[in-house]
């Protein structure tokens, strides 16, 4: 990796770890998943769909999967991401 995307690289995770100690501060007290989808159903639109509902919920669990996989190192390096996409492009 160059020098350049290493530094990007180390910016990504340094932002992604301060992300997360900011979500863990703002969020101290755990939710069950229903208290969060109850929470969630008050931050939407009255008229959303069941669809609209169903997607809010999926991104939302989306994105506790991925704080979970930064919590446990669980990451990788842009070299190992350009190497993998590398197949598909």
């Amino acid at each position: 990796m160059d020098k350049d995307g290493e530094s990007c690289y180390t910016e990504v995770v340094l932002l992604g770890r301060r992300l997360l100690r900011e979500y863990d501060r703002s969020n101290p007290n755990m939710k069950t998943a229903k208290q969060e989808v109850a929470r969630l159903l008050e931050t939407i639109p009255d008229d959303s769909t069941f669809e609209d509902i169903q997607y809010h919920i999926y991104v939302r669990e989306k994105i506790e999967h991925g704080l979970k996989d930064i919590r446990e190192g669980r990451v990788l390096s842009q070299k190992e991401v350009e190497k993998r996409l590398s197949k598909w492009l």
